[in-house]
């Protein structure tokens, strides 16, 4: 591992639009594998390039998945509404990834990427998007700190007009690191909750120097990919790393949002007994009336015997609350940053003992019992699993698309705050989907939309 990314080839920070004839092809298909200069050529740090052949498959089979992004690329493509422009994008890097950042190449836009979790980079996706697809990526599964914002700096070198996010750290950097760069940056998308949060804050403190779009508000995602994406890929991960039995297990859920929903169904769905835990009423309410348990963190710590928690917030299960789990206790976390979990308590309280038990799985020995952590404490479904499916990542990316696009002809008339996607965004997304699927919808009739419109008819 290197903790300074490689950047060979005639790339350079802030060289500008890419030259006449280095555009994606037109179709928005794949690149050549080489060209006159080859992949060395662009700006990259991955694990080894060799494996770029394996993730061409696998982000051509995701592809087959992704038809409403597959309609935006080929309409891009013809339209190369984002010509010219350089986008910097902090993301997971995915298989679907790879789908958005083709279709953003196909548009004409010139895009570098880095990671946004140092335990979600797929290496051999990252190895063909330099390779295959010719796109500056800079991502290593496993890098350490150093390394993860050494490629986020590698990514703010080149000079970025729009940025991408996955959790707000892009902009974080340029607004507390590179202030002068601020000025030529014409707006941004978040796709997180977490994300959406510390904008919102940047913005309450006047700290906000652009404007955002706040993509993870966008009813066809977090309707859909917070809820049934991290559902199930939650379930997915957790089973994978750990292989235990579902069915009879106590399993506390942490934050009843779209996220929280979505694990506290597909764990139910799975025979588990659920009970979760909130802070705000409304939604424990609503837990408790979908008919799962509602207690205390304290109360569900000596109840549960898998703990996920899913808030955006940090220390949600901290050195008390561990005091009192029982022995076997697994805790995993599908919220975006690895702060949810006391971690640095779980460590102190075990002293040292702590051991490998399984691929991705860590016991600590604490007190004459063992607790077990899955994945770090970081994104579980990203961690020890693949994420979401494809298929519901195709809103959420159709979305990013679309807002880029919508930035990239709007952002002056914005100004530096956090905005929602546009009504019209979001009801095309479903209209594609809903195309794609093969599903055709009633409409109103005349007498229908004469009633709608007219206040005065009542009984």
């Amino acid at each position: 591992m290197t903790d300074t990314p490689r950047t060979s080839g005639p790339s350079s920070p802030g060289s500008g639009p890419p030259a006449a004839g280095s555009e994606p092809p037109a179709s928005g298909q794949n690149a050549p594998a080489s060209g006159p200069t080859g992949p060395a050529a662009v700006a990259h740090d991955v694990a080894d390039l060799a494996l770029a052949e394996a993730g061409v498959e696998r982000i051509e089979w995701a592809a087959r998945e992704m038809p409403v992004l597959a309609r935006i690329r080929e309409r891009f493509a013809a339209e190369r509404p984002l010509a010219g422009l350089r986008i910097g994008a902090c993301l997971h890097v995915t298989t679907e990834t790879a789908n958005l950042v083709r279709t953003l190449a196909a548009g004409g836009a010139e895009v570098a990427l880095a990671a946004s979790n140092p335990l979600s980079t797929q290496d051999d996706v990252a190895a063909a998007l330099v390779a295959r697809y010719g796109i500056p990526t800079f991502a290593r599964r496993g890098e350490d700190r150093a390394t993860y914002y050494a490629h986020l700096a590698a990514v703010a070198d080149r000079q970025p007009q729009i940025t991408m996010d996955d959790g707000c750290d892009l902009v974080s950097l340029l607004h507390s690191e590179r202030p002068e760069q601020l000025a030529t940056v014409l707006a941004g998308t978040e796709e997180t909750t977490t994300g959406v949060i510390r904008l919102r804050a940047m913005a309450a403190d006047g700290a906000l120097r652009y404007p955002v779009i706040a993509v993870n508000e966008a009813l066809t995602k977090h309707l859909f990919d917070n809820r049934y994406g991290t559902g199930q890929s939650t379930v997915d991960g957790i089973l994978r790393a750990t292989n235990i039995l579902l069915a009879g297990r106590n399993v506390v859920v942490a934050g009843y949002g779209w996220v929280g929903r979505g694990i506290a169904a597909r764990m139910a769905g799975m025979g588990a007994h659920v009970a979760v835990v909130e802070v705000d009423p409304v939604r424990a309410l609503e837990a408790l009336m979908d008919g799962y348990r509602v207690m205390t963190h304290s109360e569900a710590a000596a109840w549960g015997e898998l703990f996920v928690t899913a808030t955006g917030n940090r220390n949600v299960f901290r050195r008390e609350h561990f005091e009192r789990m029982r022995d076997g206790a697994i805790l995993a976390n599908a919220g975006h940053f690895d702060v949810e979990l006391d971690l640095p308590a779980l460590r102190a309280m075990a002293e040292g003992h702590v051991r490998r038990v399984r691929p991705g799985v860590e016991g600590f020995e604490i007190g004459g019992k063992e607790l077990f952590l899955v994945a770090e404490g970081r994104l579980v479904n990203l961690s020890a699993a693949e994420g979401h499916p494809a298929a519901v990542m195709d809103m959420s990316f159709a979305n990013q698309a679309l807002a880029v696009e919508y930035v990239a002809r709007h952002a002056r008339e914005l100004s530096p705050q956090v905005y929602t996607v546009p009504e019209a965004i979001d009801r095309e997304v479903a209209r594609l989907k809903l195309e794609a699927l093969g599903i055709v919808l009633e409409p109103l009739t005349e007498e229908q939309r004469r009633y709608l419109a007219d206040w005065r008819q009542g009984t």
